[in-house]
């Protein structure tokens, strides 16, 4: 993900392929022929869902994956994406239910693509990932069970990645990242876009009570990835 800080800037840095473009990568990069692929929703990266004509590695194997390629502005991080994938590969290694990472042909866990975009060459990181099937939180009725068992993935993702050292982790901390729950009153700039309504109202309440009763004690807490 970008800094996120405006929406032009998002709009420049994601990546646009198409549909038959994607498949193309996903062959010459990986070397599986790829027999379905669609869209999946996404903030500033692209993503597609991949089926591929046979399980790699034979009966058993994945059929299924996620094709990602990072937006432009994090694909100039490279240091970045890679401590996202080793964390990955850490958190999979522990056990948690992730998605496991794919090498490509020549052996990497991410590849480059150049894409002419008319006034300029742009580079972009691309990376394969076995797909997780499963149904959105948001999708499904929420109850007293379903936010214990969230709550208690949460902090099993949270213990374990106490574990996890990298030579690039400090690349993480970026400053005026919105998506940091310690970067919530960074968000009081884009309430605009909600209109007027309730939604608006339960989002300055909530901004303002992370001011008075969050921000003041932020200290005290540990800092997690």
């Amino acid at each position: 993900m970008s800094r996120g800080d405006t929406q032009p800037a998002r709009a420049l840095a994601k990546p646009a392929f198409s549909d038959p473009q994607a498949s193309a990568l996903v062959e010459s990069m990986f070397g599986l022929k790829v027999s379905q692929i669609r869209p999946l929703p996404s903030y500033d990266d692209q993503n597609f869902h991949v089926r591929v004509a046979g399980a790699e590695g034979g009966p058993g194997g994945p059929c299924e994956y996620v094709l990602k390629i990072s937006n432009a502005e994090a694909s100039r991080t490279p240091e970045l994406l890679q401590v996202q994938t080793h964390a990955l590969l850490f958190l999979r290694a522990a056990g948690l239910p992730t998605a496991s990472v794919c090498r490509s042909k020549g052996g990497g866990l991410t590849s480059l693509v150049s894409a002419d975009g008319g006034s300029r060459v742009t580079s972009y990181v691309v990376r394969l990932l076995t797909y997780l099937p499963g149904i959105p939180v948001a999708e499904v009725p929420i109850g007293p069970p379903l936010l214990y068992e969230i709550g208690r993935l949460a902090a099993n993702l949270d213990e374990t990645l106490e574990k996890f050292h990298h030579p690039k982790l400090s690349c993480l901390h970026r400053e005026n990242f919105i998506w940091n729950l310690r970067n919530v009153p960074l968000l009081e700039k884009h309430v605009d876009i909600l209109g007027q309504g309730r939604n608006r109202e339960l989002v300055v309440r909530v901004i303002q009570l992370f001011k008075d009763e969050v921000l003041t004690k932020l200290k005290h807490f540990r800092e997690c990835l």
